[in-house]
C-alpha cells in the first residue's frame, strides 16, 4: 500500500469522525464561524475588492433563496364571487363560502416545464468531444519548415457565397476546397422523404464555439437549411425559407451530409 494515503484510506472505511469527537466538534465550530467571518470581511474590504466580494456574496444570497422557494409548496386560497352557496348559511362556513383551494405547483416542476418548452427534441441529444488533433493538421511554414502557427481543417466545412480568402501568406485557418459543402441531404421526420437542400450556414457547432465560426461540420451540428422549395407555411399563411436541421452523420467519414429537420 502506498505511505501517501494511509489516513484518506482509513477515513473511507472507517469515517472520518470514528472515535474522534474533537475532530467533529472542530468542524462544527468553523462551520460556525463561516457567517461571521463573511460578514466580517464585508464590513473590512475596501475599494474594488470590497464590490467584487459584495457582489458575489449578493449572488450567492440570492441563489441560497431560489433553492429556498424551489422546495416550498403551499396552499393557495382565492375567492370566487360567482360560487355562492344557496339559501342560509351556517355562521362558521361563512368564511368559506367562495373559496377555490389549489395546490400551487412546485417551482421546480416550472422551472422545468419552462426548460423543457424552450428545448429542442433534437435526434442527437450527445456527440463525443473531439481533439483538436481530430479537428486540426499542423501546416509547417517558413523557409526551413520551422513555423508552426498555421492550421488545416481535416473536417468538412460550410463557406458562404460571398466568401473571401484571405492571401495564403496570412490565413491562419486553411479550408480545403474539397471538403467544402453547400448542400446536404435533410430528411422530414413526418413526411419520411429525403431533400437534397442548399446550406444556409452553420448555427451551432456543439464541440466548439470557434468551429461554429470556422463553418465546420460535424456530428450534431445545427444547421441553417433552404427549405422554400418543399412550400411549407406559417399559420399565418407566410412562406417559410429556411429552417434548422442536425447534422446525424459524420460527414468526413462518409463524403455527404445528412440531416434531420427540426420540425
Amino acid at each position: 500500500m502506498p505511505q501517501h494515503n494511509y489516513i484518506e484510506r482509513h477515513q473511507k472505511e472507517n469515517g472520518k469522525y470514528q472515535g474522534a469527537f474533537q475532530l467533529w466538534d472542530k468542524d462544527r465550530k468553523k462551520e460556525a464561524r463561516i457567517p461571521k467571518n463573511k460578514s466580517k470581511m464585508a464590513r473590512t474590504l475596501f475599494g474594488l475588492k470590497a464590490k467584487l466580494y459584495n457582489k458575489k456574496r449578493h449572488a450567492d444570497n440570492v441563489q441560497m433563496k431560489k433553492a429556498k422557494k424551489l422546495h416550498e409548496e403551499k396552499k393557495h386560497e382565492d375567492r370566487d364571487p360567482q360560487n355562492v352557496p344557496e339559501g342560509a348559511v351556517p355562521a362558521y362556513l361563512l368564511d368559506r363560502e367562495g373559496v377555490n383551494r389549489s395546490k400551487i405547483l412546485s417551482n421546480t416542476i416550472k422551472q422545468k416545464r419552462k426548460e423543457k418548452a424552450g428545448k429542442w427534441a433534437v435526434p442527437v441529444p450527445k456527440v463525443k468531444a473531439m481533439t483538436e488533433d481530430e479537428m486540426f493538421k499542423i501546416m509547417r511554414t517558413g523557409m526551413r519548415k520551422k513555423k508552426q502557427w498555421k492550421r488545416v481543417i481535416d473536417k468538412v466545412t460550410f463557406v458562404g457565397e460571398n466568401f473571401t480568402r484571405k492571401p495564403p501568406k496570412y490565413e491562419r485557418f486553411i479550408r480545403p476546397m474539397a471538403l467544402r459543402f453547400k448542400k446536404a441531404n435533410v430528411t422530414h421526420p413526418e413526411l419520411k422523404t429525403t431533400f437534397f437542400l442548399p446550406i444556409v450556414g452553420v448555427k451551432k457547432n456543439p464541440q466548439n464555439h470557434m468551429y461554429t465560426t470556422l463553418g465546420v461540420i460535424t456530428k450534431g451540428t445545427i444547421l441553417e437549411v433552404n427549405v422554400s422549395d418543399l412550400g411549407l407555411v406559417t399559420p399565418s399563411g407566410k412562406i417559410v425559407t429556411t429552417k434548422y436541421a442536425q447534422v446525424v452523420n459524420e460527414p468526413s467519414n462518409d463524403g455527404t451530409v445528412n440531416c434531420v429537420l427540426l420540425v
